[in-house]
């Protein structure tokens, strides 16, 4: 139980990835800090289920090797990032394509390659479609298609257009690519020359994977940013499910920071008020949730619109025959944006002998939405699925914070002297994002109480100025 005299230099009010994140820093540079968690666990939506050996991630969340706060955030020093097979594998009429695929780690040249198809699409019920002869292949599986040019990604010159601009946008500095005009994804695509094909057959799905957006409404600026990692890293998973970087965070702090079962109802410069244990007095307060409650604890605080996410966890005996990669359907036939063998990525989210299949479905799900995904999933697959074990079924209404022109990707962290914010709704809507907003605010923080030692990237907003808080 938490006293209520209790005090620290800063009450951190949430134990996502970005309030422990800031905590390590401000630890870092010699502030005491109290973090604040109302759920009994840390991680806030960055949670993974625990079901007969298999972990399941409630979002689902696709990180990449080239975020550079993954790297740079105490306390993450343990995380192990399982990639995914380079590039994405897309499934076009029925066959699969290799795409985005590089010619070394962490390089962007040869950024679009287009490889063999992997598999045919299956007859309803999951079955193969015919040779040309008229049969099945052996074992029912299915045979290596004739594979149609260029399919989904347009001609040669298509491909090396594509392949040129990813390489530009994975050499391109982070700040150059901020200050570049901005207007929706689909709009900033199209005034690039990309041919409407190559845009709705890799970019589309591909970002629908990434920042949860089909429409492509997302700001140019957003999607760069995202297209630049891709092109730059590799998609990974943390091993061990999404819940690990938020563990790891929390397990490495000092004992006696993090507080969870505690519910903060108001917040002021120097203190926060918890329906358990009363009044805790500091010196500053960092809001470190989810957008809805930092705005219900800041009034004035705007409220983003959210994409929703629905995740569906199958388990079967017998892996697809797609490995490791990302698959993505290009032609948007089903309610599926991207899916996986994520056991096959990461060995430890499914027990010995099992296989874990994990599927995202954006926008909000329909009736039946398991049903309508097995039948996709077969197709996508090209295997069937009539015997695949559903595990779960997650569905988030405001998973992603939308990120709609215009949007300010270095949104205020600083409202008043003493009273900051910070989360995926401050900066870009992900794991970088939140991690990102995370060192700024602590960085306003250190600036602003004149605490020792030098965070790094301090927030570029002037330290003497008050924010107003509706931002």
């Amino acid at each position: 139980m938490l006293e209520p005299a209790y005090q620290a230099d800063v009450v951190v009010v949430g134990a996502g990835v970005a309030g422990l994140s800031a905590a390590h820093r401000l630890n870092s540079a010699g502030v005491t800090t109290a973090v604040l968690e109302a759920a009994p666990y840390v991680g806030g939506r960055m949670s993974t289920e625990k079901i007969d050996g298999f972990r399941l991630d409630r979002i689902g969340q696709l990180l990449s090797t080239a975020y550079p706060e993954l790297a740079s955030t105490p306390g993450l020093d343990a995380l192990v990032l399982r990639p995914f097979a380079p590039g994405v594998l897309l499934h076009s009429d029925g066959r699969h394509h290799r795409a985005g695929a590089q010619t070394g780690a962490g390089s962007a040249r040869g950024a679009l390659h287009a490889v063999r198809a992997l598999a045919s699409a299956p007859r309803p019920g999951g079955l193969p479609r015919p040779r040309a002869g008229g049969s099945l292949p052996a074992q029912g599986r299915p045979a290596p298609p004739r594979v149609r040019a260029g399919a989904p990604l347009g001609s040669a010159v298509d491909q090396a257009r594509l392949g040129a601009a990813l390489t530009r946008l994975a050499v391109t500095p982070v700040e150059r690519l901020l200050r570049r005009p901005e207007s929706p994804a689909a709009q900033a695509l199209a005034a690039r020359g990309l041919p409407a094909r190559t845009v709705d057959g890799f970019l589309r799905p591909l970002l629908a994977a990434l920042l949860c957006d089909p429409d492509l409404a997302t700001s140019s600026r957003c999607a760069d940013l995202a297209l630049r990692a891709f092109a730059a890293g590799r998609l990974a998973v943390p091993e061990g499910g999404a819940e690990v970087l938020p563990e790891l965070l929390a397990r490495t702090l000092p004992a006696g920071v993090v507080h969870t079962g505690v519910r903060v109802t108001a917040v002021s410069t120097t203190s926060v008020t918890t329906a358990e244990h009363g009044e805790f007095r500091c010196r500053a307060v960092l809001v470190a949730t989810d957008a809805r409650t930092a705005a219900e604890l800041l009034p004035g605080l705007r409220v983003p619109d959210f994409h929703p996410v629905t995740v569906v966890h199958h388990t079967t005996d017998e892996p697809p025959p797609t490995g490791a990669s990302l698959l993505l359907d290009a032609d948007r036939s089903g309610p599926v944006a991207h899916t996986a063998v994520l056991s096959q990525v990461d060995p430890s989210r499914a027990p010995g002998g099992r296989t874990l299949i994990s599927s995202t479905v954006l926008g909000a799900p329909a009736p039946g939405v398991d049903t309508a995904v097995r039948m996709h999933l077969s197709r996508l697959y090209g295997v069937s699925t009539a015997r695949w074990e559903t595990l779960a079924v997650h569905h988030t209404a405001e998973a992603v914070p939308a990120m709609r022109p215009p949007h300010d990707l270095r949104r205020a962290v600083r409202l008043l002297a003493g009273l900051y914010v910070c989360g995926d709704h401050r900066d870009t809507s992900t794991v970088q994002g939140a991690l990102h907003s995370a060192r700024r605010a602590a960085s306003a923080i250190v600036s602003d109480l004149g605490a020792a030692g030098s965070l790094n990237a301090a927030d570029p907003r002037p330290t003497t100025r008050q924010e107003p808080a509706a931002a």
